[in-house]
């Protein structure tokens, strides 16, 4: 009777905490829910891990490349990696991958934006249906250390598996089972010898599938995800919803029996769970391969049908950028707009209008103005503004271009390729120096323009300092016929120089604008506006004076200057 009440007691207890876990799951899905209305927009607390979006979080890209996506060098120069993270509400691998790559690949056809903002207005104003996806993308998840694509290339690696041995391991179990019938003693030894050989086996075996059974739990529940949006009845999703239906049924009976793969040891062997039917799997997966020839039969399906798993990649991800670009808007509060384009037919020209332009990544942004038709040549000192008001510019085309969202009160301009040569450095690995880097850096957008002119299409290019890397007499010339060569009807350059005669030598193909410091009693002040013409200050050296340096070398430098200005040459004493 004892043991009966001790048993009942051990089995209530089981019960018991069984359902304070689900009332716990419950109570955190009902605050993830909660969050999910009352969080909107609020600040992104997640912390990436070194070098994730690069190595992991690009995999979608990598796989999908396209001729004039955002390079690195324009990538790198931007600071894009920051960019994407103050943006990215994704709650799933897919909307991580996809958001990325949606950033590195500017949309040229305006048709593909209009469908993209109203798949974005539609979750911004229908809150309800954009939680209840939330939801299922968060239950979608993401994969941990590595991205699914990384796994898929992986998967060649583990070469032609049968299951073939797996069945002939069964076969000499049922023998060994059959000879007890005619010998006990021989029949229990041949047993013993065959279930040995075969956990040794096994254990090997299973050591080379555990990798990819990760991929696999996440590309189950890739199917379950497909299969629950194909149900939302959400109507400005309709052509997705089919096309993840069609995934579904062609990847469905993936899901069937996966159990026997997917244990609770997680690919560790044998389970460290308590369960009795946990621990009598384990054993029975041991005995009789059922996880390895299950698992052959899933790596099967999945060759079968990688562009299945990947279009659902592509629509689960499409879908939840969407989202994702409306709550980045709420982020941003009313400091945002929606691009407004100019086709090649009413212009030929490039042309860029933008009101109240601000760089995202700034706190406390100075906003500016510009519009132009032509190329912007930019001088002021350092620290000025420049360099912020290049990366502005170029950082709010490319996100019209792609998550049709500027940081700006409106942006009217052409539809470009989007190139840029700013921070580059010297490559201790190549060899090259700073100026091999940056002559190469500027070839690739001279290339580009080229293949733009032969395509039709329209370039916006910005170089920060040109040909800085170089003496000053080659670097005027040099630069002079480059940007020149930028100056075509296609092309729109902004660069910024500290060499005023370029102003000159080039006042009828670009306009001319500048930033300049202020200097009050001994203070310096930075407004960040910016000015047209080009800069007329001379305040280099006197910001030595209010930085400390010495009154002698500030005055004989003044003194310098001031006979090249009047002579054309150099008295130093």
């Amino acid at each position: 009777m004892e043991y009966l009440v001790f048993t009942i007691a051990i089995f209530a207890a089981i019960v018991l905490i069984m359902f304070k876990g689900y009332l716990d799951s419950k109570n955190d899905q009902k605050k993830f829910i909660k969050s999910l209305y009352e969080q909107y927009g609020a600040a992104i607390e997640r912390q990436y891990k070194p070098a994730e979006l690069e190595e992991h979080i690009a995999m979608y890209y990598k796989k999908h490349k396209e001729p004039h996506q955002i390079d690195d060098i324009t990538w790198n120069d931007l600071n894009l990696d920051e960019v994407y993270k103050k943006m990215n509400y994704s709650h799933s691998m897919a909307g991580d991958e996809y958001l990325y790559y949606r950033l590195r690949t500017p949309i040229q056809d305006k048709e593909d934006l209009d469908k993209f903002e109203r798949h974005v207005l539609f979750f911004v104003q229908h809150e309800n249906e954009r939680v209840e996806l939330q939801v299922l993308f968060s239950k979608l998840g993401r994969m941990g250390k590595y991205s699914l694509y990384e796994y898929l290339e992986y998967l060649e690696t583990l070469g032609e598996r049968n299951s073939v041995k797996y069945y002939l391991a069964i076969l000499a179990v049922i023998i060994s089972l059959g000879i007890m019938f005619f010998s006990v003693p021989v029949g229990i030894c041949l047993l013993l010898v065959v279930l040995c050989r075969n956990m040794i086996n096994y254990y090997k075996e299973k050591k080379e599938i555990d990798p990819y059974i990760t991929s696999f739990r996440y590309i189950s529940r890739l199917i379950d995800a497909a299969q629950m949006i194909a149900k939302q009845p959400v109507d400005e999703i309709a052509d997705e919803r089919e096309e993840l239906l069609s995934c579904y049924k062609a990847m469905g009976s993936f899901k069937r029996n996966s159990f026997i793969v997917f244990s609770s040891s997680g690919g560790t062997g044998m389970s460290a769970s308590s369960n009795i039917l946990d621990m009598i799997m384990d054993y029975l997966r041991m005995i009789f391969y059922l996880d390895l020839i299950k698992f052959n039969q899933m790596l099967g399906m999945v060759r079968k049908h990688i562009s299945e798993i990947d279009k659902a990649v592509t629509l689960i991800g499409m879908i939840e950028s969407a989202i994702v670009v409306g709550e980045y808007r709420a982020s941003l509060g009313e400091e945002y707009c929606i691009p407004e384009f100019i086709s090649d037919k009413e212009n030929e020209s490039c042309s860029l209008s933008i009101e109240k332009l601000y760089h995202p990544l700034l706190n406390e942004p100075v906003k500016n103005d510009i519009e132009v038709n032509k190329g912007v040549l930019l001088t002021g000192s350092n620290a000025s503004g420049k360099s912020t008001f290049l990366r502005a510019v170029a950082l709010n085309a490319i996100l019209a271009q792609t998550i049709h969202t500027c940081t700006a009160d409106s942006y009217q301009g052409s539809v470009f390729r989007i190139y840029s040569s700013m921070s580059l450095k010297d490559d201790l690995v190549s060899g090259d120096s700073y100026y091999m880097a940056e002559v190469k850096s500027i070839r690739r957008i001279l290339n580009e323009v080229q293949d733009a002119k032969k395509d039709k299409k329209q370039v916006l290019c910005f170089v920060d300092e040109v040909l800085r890397g170089t003496n000053t007499v080659e670097r005027i010339a040099a630069s002079t016929q480059i940007l020149k060569a930028l100056a075509i009807t296609n092309v729109m350059c902004f660069a910024a120089t500290h060499d005023l005669e370029l102003t000159m030598l080039l006042k009828d193909v670009y306009d001319n604008y500048h930033f300049e410091e202020e200097i009050v009693e001994d203070d310096i002040f930075f407004p960040y506006r910016i000015q047209k013409g080009p800069a007329v200050s001379r305040n280099a050296i006197a910001l030595l004076k209010v930085l400390g340096y010495d009154k002698d070398i500030v005055s004989e430098a003044e003194t310098s200057a001031e006979h090249f200005l009047a002579t054309g040459k150099w008295d130093v004493k």
